[in-house]
């Protein structure tokens, strides 16, 4: 009974460090970039959109499709960083052990 009293204890103890961690990716904020960093993005670790910042010098109304087109790669960009800060976070917490894949934390 001990094993199964200490697997609930770690599997406790493993919560609290994923809440924990989420905690700490809802302040993460990372900022994607486009057009040599004319165009930037900034996300927080959910992937919610917290500010964009245009250069003056891309908005024209002849280039509309040009300024539409360096958001979305910013915010991809952005988005990308925040995934991949995210890997690093949950490969921490599970001390490298790979996971099965689509095995989702947490449960």
């Amino acid at each position: 009974m001990t094993n199964l009293g200490q697997m609930l204890k770690q599997a406790q103890q493993m919560q609290s460090k994923m809440q924990e961690m989420q905690d700490q990716l809802a302040e993460l904020e990372v900022t994607g970039t486009s057009g040599g960093g004319m165009c930037q993005v900034t996300l927080n670790g959910k992937g919610e959109a917290r500010n964009i910042k245009i250069d003056p010098a891309l908005v024209t109304p002849d280039d509309a499709e040009v300024l539409e087109d360096l958001i979305l790669t910013a915010i991809n960009d952005a988005k990308a960083k925040a995934d991949e800060k995210m890997r690093e976070q949950m490969q921490e917490l599970t001390g490298g052990l790979p996971l099965p894949p689509g095995f989702q934390l947490p449960f």
